[in-house]
């Protein structure tokens, strides 16, 4: 094999064909090898591999993966280290970062991860590279299909949740406390509303949400957009908490009436979102001397906005999106977004460093 091909499940005879297409009749494309779904070999390239290579990268973008092969050797732990070692040679020099990336199908006296281990530790003598696990430069696979094992390289770059000197917002999000005005309409209007709003909150994991009255209201309306709200947060954290591989916050619901709220926040910082505010991003410096505080509460009106009178109490009236009107359960999202934009500007979020300690220059 000259290229492995990594696809999604179901793509496998489409990218075949869309190869054959490029590639002519010449080269031999194999969907599925051997039963294994999300796979595309392509073989008889020769010489030009990675010329190839660049150009599915290029034009493919049903190719999430596209590997060039430089080594193929019996899978065996010894064998992979030989072959690996020398590829890595030529491959990784010293002042790089790498990281062993193994796929291993089939049945073996080893684990992915004893081959990651074995296999770093013989790269990291031979070329005096670092390991760099998330943010290599120099990343090597290992794929394996039973009694073969193919040492690649990639021609597609990798992508990752958290890279360095990304900002982390999450923390920030946990200082929000959200005053939503209650929303009115006939029935399957609030419920749908409500749990929109409930699912957008726990989205972003905010510190609180104070469900706010500012007039009579219905007492059958409050019970069903009360309900509605709560069921949003519970299906958002059912799934965050199967999906996540950390604890998750789920937000506290509360009830209050509008005038006492800001009353009972008053010496703590107080936001209004509103189409006549400043546009967030050109306070951003007053935004993050705001988030210095343990609690910043934002006031979201609801087919009304805010009354005015309330923005006398506030510490910043803020218009999310200039010239729009934003529906009330896109809120809490372009709010939260918002948020993070604004402070990353004011550089008043916290970046991700990475897991690993970088290497000393002494």
């Amino acid at each position: 094999m000259d290229l492995i091909i990594k696809v999604r499940r179901g793509f496998e005879k489409v990218v075949a064909s869309i190869i054959k297409e490029l590639l002519g009749s010449a080269v031999e494309v194999t969907p599925a090898p051997q039963g294994y779904l999300g796979i595309v070999f392509v073989n008889g390239v020769g010489a030009g591999k990675w010329e190839i290579a660049k150009m599915l990268v290029e034009k493919v973008p049903e190719a999430d993966k596209v590997l060039v092969v430089e080594g193929v050797t019996k899978a065996e732990l010894p064998e992979i280290e030989r072959v690996a070692v020398e590829v890595a040679k030529r491959y990784i020099k010293s002042g790089d970062t790498f990281a062993i990336r193994t796929t291993r199908r089939g049945v073996h006296s080893f684990t992915s991860i004893d081959v990651n281990v074995r296999v770093g530790a013989a790269v990291k003598e031979a070329t005096d590279a670092e390991v760099d696990l998330e943010e290599p430069s120099k990343p090597l696979y290992i794929e394996i299909f039973q009694d073969i094992a193919a040492i690649c390289i990639p021609a597609t770059r990798e992508y990752r949740k958290l890279r360095r000197d990304k900002p982390l917002p999450l923390e920030t999000f946990r200082k929000v406390a959200i005053g939503q005005f209650i929303y009115e309409g006939d029935e399957e209007a609030v419920r749908k509303m409500g749990e929109r709003i409930g699912r957008a909150a726990q989205t972003f994991e905010v510190g609180e949400l104070t469900i706010l009255l500012y007039k009579q209201t219905s007492g059958k309306t409050l019970r069903l957009f009360l309900e509605a709200v709560e069921e949003g947060i519970e299906s958002r954290y059912q799934i965050q908490v199967k999906s996540y591989g950390r604890a998750v916050w789920k937000v506290p619901i509360y009830v209050y009436e509008l005038y006492q709220y800001v009353r009972d926040r008053v010496g703590e910082p107080l936001v209004v979102t509103d189409p006549k505010g400043d546009y967030i991003t050109h306070v951003k410096d007053k935004l993050a001397e705001l988030f210095k505080a343990e609690r910043v509460n934002f006031l979201i009106g609801s087919r009304e906005g805010v009354p005015p009178g309330v923005f006398r109490f506030a510490s910043l009236v803020v218009d999310l999106v200039p010239e729009v009107t934003i529906a009330t359960d896109f809120v809490i999202p372009s709010l939260a977004v918002a948020i993070a934009s604004a402070l990353e500007e004011a550089n008043a979020l916290p970046k991700y460093v990475g897991k690993k300690r970088p290497r000393s220059s002494e």
